[in-house]
């Protein structure tokens, strides 16, 4: 992928801001280009390196099926965040970090458990006949799952990789990761650490332009890995129903009852007995003798010649 088509762009969102210089990581130095203002500006060129890095690798994921979980807490970030992981059809933790999202991923599928059977509850009435008392409490149960557990609840398993805006902030979510060895991709500012982080890009993690700009092209990408998942999905599918047809055919064409042969004329005469074609032969001549002969012609008396 070009960088400098990208850097155009990263300029004009402001992804180039870092925080006041009093207020700054020493491990940033390598991404920071100059400071003005009291202000760092980061390095626009490492910011599309590690960007063009990140997308690729998150392409590799999605075209091999493996579920990716996007995590931006702050507010600034929930509404991108929601909208580009269901875009592309992935995950979202957009409110609070639940402590063990990952690492007791086990008890919080029991989580997401009881917020589907409440959601069920509530499309099919039962809230609705319920005592008051209980439904209300019932109903206050399920918002709070809602609120922490929506973006997730179709996760069917731990993510292969995931996205975080603002490093510092999702410090808990980045520990449990490298715990589990999920590789993580981060927009991180100037006063983040950028150590534990598998794909740095370094970026303004305030602004909502920048933000919208680094989520909205990963999710670009997490989509063109997806549709090659698909496919390839679907050309194993097409190839396993051909291969369940050729079988099939093979177990019918088994079970079917083999044709009785033929035999030809010189073949039937080969395995008849001598004894039945001799009689054969005695049947065919005695039935000559026993025909009538044919009786020659009666003569007719001659006529002489006519007198005169």
């Amino acid at each position: 992928m070009m960088i400098e088509p990208i850097v155009k762009d990263l300029l004009e969102a402001g992804v180039h801001f870092g925080h006041q210089t009093h207020r700054w990581n020493p491990k940033m130095r390598r991404y920071i280009y100059a400071q003005k203002n009291g202000i760092y500006i980061l390095d626009l060129e490492k910011t599309a390196r590690g960007l063009s890095e990140a997308r690729e690798f998150l392409r590799k994921v999605a075209a091999e099926g493996g579920p990716i979980l996007f995590v931006g807490t702050k507010r600034q970030a929930q509404p991108i965040v929601a909208e580009e992981a269901r875009r592309c059809g992935q995950f979202y933790v957009s409110v609070r970090w639940l402590g063990g999202l990952l690492t007791n991923f086990q008890t919080v599928r029991k989580s997401i458990a009881r917020l589907k059977e409440l959601t069920s509850w509530k499309e099919d009435g039962t809230l609705d006949r319920m005592k008051k008392k209980e439904a209300a409490r019932a109903g206050k149960e399920l918002g709070k799952l809602e609120k922490v557990l929506s973006g997730i609840q179709d996760m069917p398993r731990l993510p292969k990789a995931i996205y975080i805006i603002d490093a510092k902030r999702e410090a808990t979510a980045i520990a449990e990761a490298i715990r589990l060895g999920i590789p993580v991709v981060s927009l991180v500012d100037t006063n983040s650490d950028p150590d534990p982080i598998s794909y740095v890009i370094p970026g303004n993690d305030d602004a909502i332009r920048s933000i919208k700009l680094v989520t909205g092209l990963l999710a670009n990408s997490i989509l063109e890995g997806h549709q090659q998942y698909l496919a390839g999905q679907a050309e194993v599918a097409a190839k396993q129903a051909a291969d369940r047809q050729a079988q099939e055919d093979a177990e019918t064409a088994e079970a079917a009852p083999a044709p009785e042969p033929t035999l030809a004329i010189d073949e039937v005469e080969a395995i008849i007995p001598d004894a039945a074609l001799k009689t054969k032969i005695e049947l065919d001549e005695s039935r000559k003798k026993k025909l009538p002969k044919a009786k020659p012609p009666i003569p007719g008396p001659e006529k002489g010649p006519a007198g005169g």
